[in-house]
């Protein structure tokens, strides 16, 4: 780790003024700058800036700094964000990591992480040495030819299923983007990985008001049970009414560059009864456009079955 100025910003106006790195829970941000990935010469300590708060009167809002723990344990909160913070990190991490940290998170490709390594998000022009090289782990949605990295977040998933916003502030005001386009395919710069424009903050998550949202889960199929990363996940809230679809909100994370939502899925199961061949029918057009590598054309497959899954667990009950 390279030596780094730390101050602590007391307010929104002296954080979005200062020019640094915002540092809220560190559980991503310390990792990259001991691996010299990222290298701030100035750390911002936001903690202490008011942007906490849990509210579920109408729809759920968020502080960008509240801990996961303590937005997944909080009444009225939708059951895919609660499983998806719950699945998403060890309890230590997770009181922690704050919301607006981890949906700011890198991905946790291995070729991002080793600086002695070439690769595009890090050094634009590099390469991608994860397009030939080891690559179970990687995307087989939204990729280029410059970048086949998943994104990490699980959460995100939920959120974009959901139709999530983000407040963002800056030294100019504030604006609000939905967090679906917030995020950006790798293309021909996938060192541009969102749309947080320089001195902007995040300020607060925004999850518009869905009461059939209840209804809702988060399944992350991995290669162990605590703490690791998703080979493919699926976050799904489901609306049925006399064993019939009425409206669903899908979206996968483990197997794409961003939070991917299938539109094409939720209207593939609008109107179609809740039934097994339904949903794998719905779920067969999760992975049109799926471009597979060496090692990871199982993926497919599996989103396919954990979208299914998912579906099945929120009908159980309905179609027995």
């Amino acid at each position: 780790m390279r030596p780094f100025e730390l101050l602590a910003p007391e307010t929104v106006e002296a954080a979005v003024t200062s020019p640094g790195t915002f540092l809220a829970g560190g559980t991503t941000l310390v990792d990259l700058m001991k691996l010299n990935v990222l290298t701030p010469q100035q750390v911002l300590d936001i903690n202490a800036v008011p942007l906490r708060g849990i509210d579920t009167a109408d729809g759920l809002r968020f502080g960008a700094l509240e801990r996961m723990s303590d937005i997944a344990g909080h009444p009225g909160v939708y059951p895919a964000i609660s499983r998806a913070l719950l699945l998403s990190a060890s309890q230590q991490i997770r009181n922690m990591a704050s919301i607006g940290g981890n949906l700011m998170q890198r991905t946790r490709c291995s070729y991002f992480r080793d600086v002695a390594m070439p690769c595009n998000r890090r050094v634009p022009g590099s390469g991608c040495p994860a397009i030939s090289g080891t690559n179970r782990m990687h995307a087989v949605l939204g990729t280029s030819d410059a970048c086949v990295a998943t994104h990490a977040s699980d959460v995100a998933v939920a959120l974009v299923a959901l139709d999530a916003r983000l407040r963002l502030v800056s030294e100019t005001g504030s604006r609000t983007v939905e967090l679906a386009s917030f995020y950006r395919q790798p293309g021909d710069t996938p060192d541009v990985e969102n749309d947080l424009r320089p001195g902007e903050l995040i300020a607060e998550v925004v999850v518009p008001r869905l009461d059939w949202a209840s209804n809702s889960t988060y399944v992350k199929v991995r290669d162990r049970q605590s703490y690791e990363f998703a080979l493919c996940s699926a976050a799904v809230a489901l609306r049925v009414e006399d064993s019939r679809v009425v409206d669903a909100r899908v979206a996968a994370g483990g197997v794409a560059t961003v939070p991917w939502r299938l539109p094409a899925v939720e209207e593939a199961l609008r109107g179609a009864p809740a039934t097994v061949s339904a949903f794998e029918e719905a779920a067969a057009l999760a992975t049109e456009g799926a471009r597979p590598l060496s090692a990871n054309g199982f993926k497919p497959s599996l989103l396919r079955r954990t979208i299914v899954r998912a579906l099945l667990e929120l009908t159980e009950g309905s179609r027995r």
